[in-house]
């Protein structure tokens, strides 16, 4: 049987890593049953996509390599070193792997390879997620084929001549798709009750989480929590938290998103452009808390864009002192303005014509010739 070979490169926050498992599974859909995929990933021991390693249900390949940061000097002096070891690791896994096509999503570990991709003359894409390209999307967006974009925003940050095309964000397609039943039943909760889904991203927020954990004793009966709470601090808030975690589902990381999304009545998070295009597929109203450093204040523009729609209410990082997150839940529960959110989320769902996904790997086909199914 024929074969597509990819590597998708991309990794370090579920950001990166969730819309290369999304363009994968796609991908490998779409090829069956004319061509067997034989994909692999590329990542660090550091990143999300190691811990998960176990579930991706690709191939993973570690690489040795660090962003460049200010304020690590010594870290620093090691960069170039860390650098050139990755993009000789990269050469020879492209040499023995013969991919048809490098895909990249985003953070330090796609640099060498598509660096590799481009010395070696393989086809390359990169798929940008945020309204302010990541800066290995800036340095190396004129080297690819194409760059697909989640926010049309984003083109203006690349260089001139960048082949860009506005595709949204590829995100698993079963999300949006679950009962309410069955999300509850997974996490051992209650149909009586309103379910409040807290997202603070897959390393955590841990502002977000200690507003949560201070308001956790007056959230009225009724309300129940799922609450990820990212890597960062889990055991330590679990500790602190106690008994007040009875009769809610708390835990580090899923890697069955959906299934919260389903359960969720409101959801709490950070303004991610991964978690926006969830929150959208899901029909989730959300009450949005920007991450303050988010490169261009990318976060800050995506949650505006979702509050002028009516689909979201936001608070500043900085009002997290004074504000009770789970009381504004709860009040929007109660007062009906969940219902108006609600809908205007799934006005803005129902504007994309095809997922993102499905565009995605139209365009990736088409770059390496081949033919497969359009659903």
């Amino acid at each position: 049987m024929n074969r597509v070979r990819a590597i998708f490169a991309g990794g370090g926050t579920g950001g990166h890593l969730f819309p290369a498992l999304a363009i994968a599974d796609k991908l490998r859909a779409r090829i069956a049953p004319a061509y067997q995929a034989d994909f692999r990933f590329v990542g660090t021991k550091r990143g999300i996509e190691y811990k998960m390693r176990d579930k991706l249900g690709y191939p993973l390949h570690l690489m040795s390599v660090r962003g460049f940061r200010r304020s690590a000097i010594l870290s620093n002096l090691l960069f170039p070193f860390f650098l050139f070891g990755a993009l000789i690791k990269s050469i020879i896994l492209i040499l023995r792997f013969h991919p048809d096509i490098v895909i990249g999503t985003g953070g330090y570990v796609m640099g060498p390879v598509f660096l590799a991709a481009t010395m070696l003359n393989i086809s390359r894409v990169i798929q940008e997620q945020n309204s302010y390209p990541g800066i290995t999307t800036r340095q190396l967006a004129l080297k690819a084929d194409k760059v697909f974009l989640g926010f049309a925003d984003a083109k203006a940050h690349l260089k001139p001549g960048c082949n860009t095309v506005v595709t949204g964000n590829p995100i698993k397609e079963v999300i949006g798709t679950i009962p309410r039943e069955e999300g509850l039943r997974h996490f051992k909760l209650s149909d009586a009750k309103k379910t409040i889904l807290i997202l603070g991203g897959s390393q955590g927020a841990m502002s977000i989480n200690l507003n949560i954990l201070d308001c956790l004793k007056d959230l009225p009966d009724g309300h129940q929590l799922i609450w990820q709470t990212g890597e960062r601090g889990y055991r330590e808030l679990v500790d602190l938290a106690g008994d007040r975690l009875q009769g809610h589902a708390v835990f580090p990381i899923t890697d069955r998103i959906e299934l919260a999304y389903a359960a969720a009545d409101i959801a709490i998070a950070r303004a991610g452009a991964i978690t926006l295009a969830e929150l959208e597929a899901a029909e989730v109203p959300a009450i949005l808390i920007p991450f303050p450093f988010a490169a261009a204040n990318h976060q800050c523009k995506n949650a505006e864009l979702f509050e002028r729609e009516g689909a979201a209410v936001v608070f500043g990082d900085e009002q997290l002192g004074r504000v009770d997150l789970l009381r504004e839940a709860v009040e929007l529960l109660n007062s009906g303005s969940q219902m108006l959110m609600q809908k205007a989320m799934r006005a803005m769902h129902r504007c994309q014509d095809k997922p993102a996904a499905d565009r995605i790997v139209s365009e990736i086909m088409q770059l390496i010739g081949i033919t497969g199914s359009d659903t």
